[in-house]
Order: C-alpha cells, then structure tokens, then sequence
C-alpha cells in the first residue's frame, strides 16, 4: 500500500450538510452517477477502446440492498477519475472546464451522494494511471469537525484497469416496493438514446435495462375512411430564434394510453423531462386529461439552447415555453399528417366499427343471461306505487342504434319485455336511460339505453365484447333495480339515476 494522501475540499464543504434537502426523485438521483460515468466514458472513448478493443462499451451496474439501512452500489467501466480532475471532482460546486455535456454543474455525484446517504466511499482508477484511490465521506463529521481535507488511500493497480465504485451506506431514504420498479422504468427511459446507440449497457439488479417504443397508429385518415392505412409519425424539426431549436419525432399510439403518452424531451441525448409515465403534456397542445390527444400523441424532442434545473429533471423555460408550444402545435397538425386532427377523430371513428361488430354479440349474451337469471333474483313481492314524477313510456329515437334487442321475461308472476339498447349517438347525454310504460294489465315494458358514445364508455368501454358486456349488464342490473325498488315504494328513485350519470360524466369519465 502506498502512503495515504489527502485531498483539499474547501471551499464549499458546509453545502454538503444541507444536500440531503435537495428536491429529487431517487432516478434522477441516481441518474447524477450515470450522467458521470457516461461523460466518462464519452470522453475517453478513443483511448478506452486502444486498451478494451473497438466494441468497447460503457457497462454500469447498479446495486440497491434495502436491509440494514439500505446500501447503494453504483459501478462503471468508464475512464475513472484522473489526477488532473480528482480534487475537483470532489470540491462541492467546483464547475468544470467543459460544460458542454452531461456534467457541468460542479454537483451532481456530491448533491445525489449526500441526498442519498450521509456515509459514502468513492474507489475509483484511472485509465492509463497505475493507482487506485479510495476516498470516503462522513458528511456529520467533516461538517462536526469543520474538515477540509480527506484522506486518499491509495493502492498500486495495473495501468489498464480503469472503473469507478460509489458505495452509499445507511440511506436516508431507502427505496422500497414499487418505487424500485419506478428507477427501473425511468432509468431505462432516461438513458433510451444511449442504450439504443449500444452506447450504454446499464443494469440495475443485475437486470439489463432496455427501451420498447410503443407501436405506431397505421390507419386511414379519419376523415377520409376509403384511403390506405398511413403511418402516424413525423419528424419535428424547426428553429425560433436566440439559438433555440427543437428536433425528433412526434406519432401517435397504436393503444390509447392515460399514463403512457405525451413528449419526453432530451438535451444532449439524455432525458431532461417526461420519462416513463410522467411524459410532457402540456394543455396547450394535449387539451384535458379526457381528450384523445391526451393519451395517443408521443414523442422524442431534442431542445437545443435551453438550460436545465440543476437536478436536470427540468427545462427552465423562462419566457419561452408557450413560443415553443405554438410552433409545435402548428407543426403537430401541418399535413399532410394532421397528427392532433386523426388523434381527437381517428379513436371514435374507428371505435364505431368496431362496437357495431362487438355489441350485437354481447347484447345477445346478456338478453339471454336476463331471460334465464334475473326472474329467480328477484322475489320479493312488488308493490305498484306511482312515483311523483312518472317515468317516460318510451325513449326518444336516437341518430343511430349500434344493436338492440328485446327479451322477455316472468317476475313475480308478471311477464316483461326488457328491450335492451346499445346507442352510438353523441347527443345522448346519459350514460344509462330508462323508460318503464305503465302497466296494462298484460305485460310490463321497460327500455333501457346505454350511450357508447358517452365519455365513460370511451373512456374505459372499450371496443370489443368483453369490455362492453359487462358494462351493459350492470346497466340492465342498475336500471331494474331502480324499477323494483320505486314498484315496492321508494320515492324519487329517478335521483339515483341521474346522479349515477352525472357522476360519470364530470368526475369518473376522466383517467
């Protein structure tokens, strides 16, 4: 072993007490040691692949044991930490020369090491250097003690090993549960242009990281339902002034998604804001959380000329977000592929199709499953009140019924007609709507109506058998319940009904 060295951390050291305040998510966090081996390793590359050969890439592991207070282990096979750059590389706040890459605050591994943990040890060597250094930080004591200088342990090591180790111990915040398949998700979206580029090879838990674009919407033009399929994607490419420019992709989802769509943004290739389920939707361009935009529109979009929050998990837009967000708009919808016209018109045009196909089939079922079930359930004698309010004896026609049918059945003794109808018109404001004629002494009838057109339904509906049936029979099961409990002498039951609409329409419509 040779003779331990020290190395100077002042000035700056009492920032180290206040970083474990710092405002991060733990991926981002972590993603402050990655941004540092990738910087590494992208520096170095020419002389990394001399010594590794030329399919050289940068390998980083990282470990999360959550016993015993939590222990993170982040390890990479970058060029390591130089003699020229190790007292800088621990100076808080020491800016470096380049600031052109992913590294230029000065902060990163410090403020993410002290957020994380108030113990922790860097081992690191150098490419081409013949010694591995070991330093370690105790943030209590060196600010207890007023320290400003640590001790370098140093090792002999052969000149063409080259890594870096960061151990972090006794953690503040110790991810648990499914906050760690949340570091998985985001760190696999943050670093997708560099694991793409088979630049990065990133593991965490001994786990490969990787990226699946969703697929891409084919289909006609909503507008023009006769033309072939085309793909829904576009490059973005445009400039607006004072050195600011966006570039990528925008396309629109094959599945609709609340939590998956919307923009990731990337300076410098790596993600800066709207990863995993936290995509950019701003409302000028998306519209609310119930539009279509909403959950198809996607995309990658390189900024240049911005700069970032010094946790990097955001742009700081100043005066120019909304410039940017007009301009995107305008080139979003220029044709000839109107991405925000096909995304709010493309999901109920082709929707419509496919209820029609679907909806016979599944009212047939559940006419049938009425005939043979519900005379059994429903026992208790009836008594024939009117209510204060008579209910409709038949529904108003609509535009266009997507399937119906009528079904008969015995209650109580009594026959009923039961007509069963599945209705595409968006001018039918409720959700559910229910006609009961009076009696005539022969045969009781009801008409029920479910709206496919209604916001819940496109919300959540779907558009094949499985997913409308089981709504359609709750429908028929809240509607003759409405009916036998005003038939046995509840009033106002009509109330029920229509706050069961109201409330799927504002609140539970929307993702």
């Amino acid at each position: 072993m040779s003779k331990p060295q020290s190395i100077n951390i002042r000035p700056g050291v009492g920032i180290l007490s206040v970083l474990s305040s710092v405002n991060y998510n733990p991926w981002f966090a972590i993603a402050e040691f990655v941004d540092n081996s990738l910087q590494s390793f992208l520096d170095y590359k020419n002389e990394i692949k001399q010594y590794d050969g030329h399919q050289a890439k940068l390998k980083v592991e990282i470990e999360l044991d959550t016993t015993e207070g939590g222990n993170l282990i982040i390890r990479d096979n970058a060029a390591g930490i130089h003699e020229a750059d190790y007292r800088r590389a621990f100076r808080p706040a020491d800016i470096p020369l380049n600031r052109e890459g992913l590294s230029e605050f000065g902060m990163g591994m410090k403020s993410a090491a002290c957020w994380f943990s108030p113990t922790w040890q860097v081992r690191t060597t150098a490419l081409g250097e013949s010694v591995e250094k070991t330093v370690c930080f105790d943030i209590a004591k060196i600010v207890e003690d007023n320290l400003e200088e640590l001790t370098i342990e140093l090792n002999p090591i052969e000149p063409t090993t080259h890594f870096t180790e960061i151990r972090l111990s006794n953690l503040h915040k110790v991810p648990q549960g499914k906050t760690i398949g949340k570091i998985r998700e985001h760190l696999s979206s943050i670093y997708r242009v560099f694991i793409r580029k088979e630049i990065l090879e990133l593991r965490f838990q001994d786990e490969v990281l990787s990226y699946a674009q969703p697929e891409i919407l084919s289909a006609p033009f909503y507008k023009i339902g006769s033309e072939s399929s085309r793909l829904w994607k576009k490059e973005i490419d445009f400039d607006f002034g004072v050195g600011l420019r966006a570039r990528g992709f925008a396309a629109l989802r094959e599945t609709a998604s609340t939590a998956r769509a919307g923009f990731a943004l990337f300076r410098r290739n790596r993600l800066i804001q709207g990863s995993a389920d936290e995509g950019y939707r701003p409302a000028l361009v998306f519209g609310g959380p119930n539009s279509f935009t909403y959950q198809r529109l996607f995309g990658e979009l390189h900024l240049e000329g911005f700069n970032v929050s010094h946790t990097k998990d955001g742009f700081q837009w100043d005066e120019n977000e909304e410039p940017f967000l007009v301009l995107l708009k305008e080139e979003l919808n220029a044709d000839p592929i109107p991405l925000l016209s096909q995304a709010e018109g493309y999901r109920v045009q082709s929707r419509t199709k496919d209820l029609k196909k679907g909806a016979k089939t599944s009212t047939q079922r559940t006419s049938k499953t009425v005939e043979e079930e519900v005379p059994p359930v429903v026992e208790a004698p009836l008594i024939k009140i009117a209510e204060e309010a008579s209910p409709p004896s038949d529904l108003p026609s609509t535009k266009e019924v997507v399937a119906n049918r009528t079904v008969s059945v015995e209650i109580d003794n009594e026959p009923w007609e039961i007509a069963i109808e599945l209705s595409n018109d968006p001018a039918v404001g409720d959700w559910l709507s229910i006609s009961d004629a009076p009696w005539d002494g022969s045969v009781r009838r009801v008409q029920i109506r479910m709206s496919l057109a209604h916001p819940f339904m496109l919300q959540y509906g779907g558009a094949d058998v499985s997913q409308i049936e089981p709504l359609q029979r709750i429908a028929i099961a809240i509607a003759l319940a409405e009916i036998t409990a005003r038939d046995s002498g509840v009033r106002k039951t009509k109330t029920f009904i229509r706050n069961i609409n109201k409330f799927l329409r504002d609140a539970l419509s929307k993702p």
